[in-house]
């Protein structure tokens, strides 16, 4: 395999620093960006990440020594793709074959908070999108966009199976093969849908290569690249930025009773983090033709709210812990209970396969988030539903 320079936009999140030292370790060149707006908008809501987390510096320093095989495989600078010129100067400087755009803010309950969160997400999502669509027809047109989406582009009110991006219609007596329908729940994901399509413009506009990853809810404390504390990825357990089962696993850790929203019907697609990121690795690898859009559905299993909570449980009951289920109501508007099936063949063609079980993956989380309960317990307030997404008389307070 030879060895691709590959430019991680968003290097300091969650998944961003796990694809980067997994990338450098398999020969690949990464330079990443990042304007720790994560990090920043975190601390708005009141909260921290569970696990503790060294700034990109001190980060880069220790997996040169842990890993010298990869020294100096990764390099960072700080910046925002909102600046035109930084995001073309350091693409033009990197000359990146791939560039993996992580660049955004990912919370529906943050864009949801008020009209000034709503804007600047998709003020944020868009407009920084669209800089990077144009800084790679200006400097490295032949470059592969991998673009994180998400399955939540599609909505959850379909009985339809929700094909790979496009499917073929039959209207009035002609087929024809188009977009699949979005229908998208909060600010935050028709910002994505705003991405998906105007990357796919570009791609017929300009003749761009893109792949736009439409991925699953990822939960996982780490990777096999993070040996030591001091190279661990964030973990977020707030009720904005932790995911539905990453949020259950800190509940338990603290012995706070798991809180479904509503009925606990809501199905959605999922993958451990060491999946989301191989999954990355393929698209990375196997890039698409020139011109061609591109859509990959990146998950694992489909999951009831519900049933995570109670595989949380039982794992928890397991290693000793006691822990209580007590639904909430649901701040959302959305189903609770409805159909979802997904069609997901594409990365599984290119070798994809799920490298643990729901319940092996659960129990390694309980096991980290053990040895940090002091910090999940120092912001537990934060675990439990704040901004509802209908009006409100009065709204919310964040931190500032």
């Amino acid at each position: 395999m030879n060895g691709k320079k590959v430019l991680i936009v968003g290097i300091d999140g969650y998944i961003g620093w796990s694809l980067a030292m997994h990338l450098a370790t398999r020969g690949h060149s990464v330079a990443g960006i990042d304007n720790y707006s994560r990090r920043r908008n975190v601390a708005k809501v009141g909260s921290v990440s569970a696990t503790p987390i060294r700034e990109m510096d001190e980060r880069i320093h220790v997996f040169n020594m842990a890993y010298p095989d990869a020294r100096g495989a990764i390099a960072f600078k700080e910046g925002d793709l909102l600046d035109y010129s930084f995001a073309r100067d350091y693409i033009k400087w990197f000359k990146p074959d791939t560039i993996v755009h992580l660049g955004e803010q990912p919370s529906a309950p943050f864009s949801m908070v008020d009209r000034e969160h709503a804007v600047y997400t998709q003020h944020n999502n868009v407009i920084g999108n669209l800089n990077l669509l144009y800084a790679i027809k200006e400097v490295v047109p032949d470059c592969h966009l991998l673009k994180l989406g998400t399955m939540g582009e599609y909505g959850y009110d379909t009985e339809l199976e929700i094909p790979e991006g496009f499917f073929e219609i039959e209207y009035k007596g002609k087929k024809a093969t188009i977009p699949f329908p979005r229908m998208a729940g909060s600010w935050y994901h028709w910002s994505k849908v705003h991405d998906s399509n105007n990357i796919m413009f570009a791609c017929r506009l300009w003749g761009l290569r893109s792949t736009d990853v439409m991925q699953g809810i990822v939960y996982g404390t780490r990777t096999k690249q993070m040996i030591l504390d001091e190279l661990l990825t964030r973990f977020d357990f707030d009720e904005c930025f932790g995911t539905a089962i990453n949020r259950f696993c800190a509940q338990a850790a603290i012995g706070h009773k798991l809180t479904p929203y509503g009925k606990g019907g809501q199905t959605r697609g999922y993958l451990a983090l060491t999946d989301s990121i191989q999954c990355l690795t393929i698209a990375t690898e196997n890039p698409p033709e020139k011109g061609e859009y591109r859509v990959f559905n990146q998950l694992d299993t489909v999951y009831k709210i519900n049933d995570l909570a109670k595989t949380v449980q039982q794992v928890a009951g397991k290693k000793g812990m006691d822990v209580e289920i007590e639904p909430v109501d649901n701040p959302r508007v959305e189903k609770e209970e409805h159909h979802y099936k997904v069609k997901a063949e594409k990365l599984r063609n290119l070798g994809f396969r799920p490298t643990r079980t729901l319940e092996e993956e659960v129990d390694i989380m309980l096991t980290d988030l053990m040895r940090f309960k002091k910090r999940i317990l120092a912001k537990k307030e934060v675990i439990m539903p704040k901004p509802y997404w209908k009006q409100v008389s009065q709204p919310p307070i964040l931190t500032r």
